[in-house]
């Protein structure tokens, strides 16, 4: 998240969000010794922040909703592996972002208090306990988001090693641990962006001498040092750079190794094991799924991973091109966040009649409700006799 205030320097907070600078504003930014003037990114940051805060909102409600559908339903027992454990923490980390976004965009989109539209500072407010709430949020969503990033790099790590060795990649990549991986994750963000947690500040101002008002700002105490450029190339490297590094691989071993299963499971239907095949095709399928996941990730990370690989070359290209593209790179994070209820509906079986059987079980009673007549026929005595059976039909 990159904040933008008055004649300030930039300072990252998040991954993402970016300043919206009111119309009024007159004074051009000094960057890096650089006159920043507007450009059309900047007219279309200041027309999309409008409908950002509303968007957002709605995206961020569904993806709650939606991701607590996915802990439901992969926490069952018929549903335990260890795909389902990292998926299921993965679903935390989303909804633990969205949920700490919500009050965020309500606040200093939606609701945005008058005196601050007169002024040239977006994250600014008059109330002492938002400005706190700004400084966990700046903290809080880029340890989720980079928890999100690296279980997906884990879960493709765990489904290449299990689809290409087929015999020891259950014992590699059992539930336990899995459980380990999810914890190492959890814990080594917390302690790599803890440096992150020093770098935000908010100081008080007067506007027009009456009314008091909170801005954000970077911390002056490590502005400019060791710590500070210490803190840029790990938030850089680490979040950014390196995932996306991985992420890319890992989609393409994925996709080499599905193709491979693909081959094997030609060569067994050759030789008459349909039962074999069958199971390679379900394993496919649940790659299938799982690369789509990762697919969505790496479209959501990798403009922000070369757009900061490109910052780290030219800094102004952080005011130029990252700075108002923000908004719209957030609710991109923000609908992937979202989305993967629908990818698990859309393309497992056994999640979808789980999750039927969960929150649709009155409709799943009534058996005719769901199923259809199909016409059989059978020969006796040389005549053909017709009758009708039921036979459930699945989505």
């Amino acid at each position: 998240m990159s904040i933008q205030y008055g004649t300030y320097k930039n300072a990252e907070i998040n991954e993402s969000i970016s300043l919206n600078l009111p119309e009024t504003t007159k004074t051009p930014l000094f960057v890096h010794g650089h006159i920043h003037k507007d450009t059309a990114l900047d007219k279309f940051q200041k027309d999309y922040a409008g409908v950002h805060g509303y968007l957002s909102v709605c995206v961020c409600l569904f993806g709650i909703t939606s991701n607590f559908a996915n802990i439901v339903v992969l926490t069952r027992k018929n549903m335990i592996t260890s795909t389902n454990i990292i998926l299921t923490w993965l679903a935390v980390a989303d909804t633990l972002k969205m949920t700490d976004y919500l009050p965020f965009v309500t606040h200093f989109y939606i609701q945005r208090d008058p005196e601050i539209k007169s002024t040239d500072y977006f994250f600014a407010s008059q109330s002492k306990s938002w400005m706190y709430y700004l400084m966990f949020h700046a903290s809080f969503a880029i340890v989720c988001h980079t928890i999100a990033i690296w279980l997906t790099i884990s879960l493709a790590i765990f489904r290449f090693l299990y689809i290409w060795y087929p015999t020891r990649g259950n014992m590699w990549c059992s539930p336990r641990r899995a459980k380990i991986v999810i914890f190492t994750v959890y814990i080594a963000v917390a302690i790599i962006c803890s440096p992150n947690y020093a770098m935000n500040n908010f100081e008080e101002f007067t506007k027009n001498n009456s009314v008091v008002l909170y801005r954000y700002i970077k911390s002056k105490s490590f502005d400019n040092t060791t710590f500070d450029h210490l803190n840029y190339y790990i938030q850089s490297i680490l979040v950014k750079i390196v995932p996306c590094f991985m992420l890319t691989i890992l989609t393409f071993l994925l996709i080499y190794a599905m193709h491979k299963a693909y081959l094997r499971r030609r060569a067994l239907k050759s030789e008459g094991r349909t039962e074999d095949a069958n199971i390679h095709h379900e394993h496919n399928r649940t790659t299938g799924m799982l690369l789509a996941v990762v697919v969505l990730f790496l479209i959501t990370e990798l403009p922000q991973g070369i757009l900061t690989l490109l910052m780290t070359i030219n800094p102004l290209i952080e005011n130029d091109v990252y700075n108002p593209l923000g908004d719209m790179l957030d609710i991109v994070a923000l609908c992937n966040n979202g989305v993967n209820f629908i990818l698990y509906c859309s393309m497992s079986k056994q999640f979808r009649d789980t999750f039927v059987s969960i929150f649709c079980g009155c409709c799943t009673k009534k058996e005719t409700a769901w199923s259809k007549i199909k016409l059989i026929t059978s020969a006796k005595n040389g005549h053909r006799d017709y009758s009708t059976a039921t036979h459930a039909t699945h989505v």
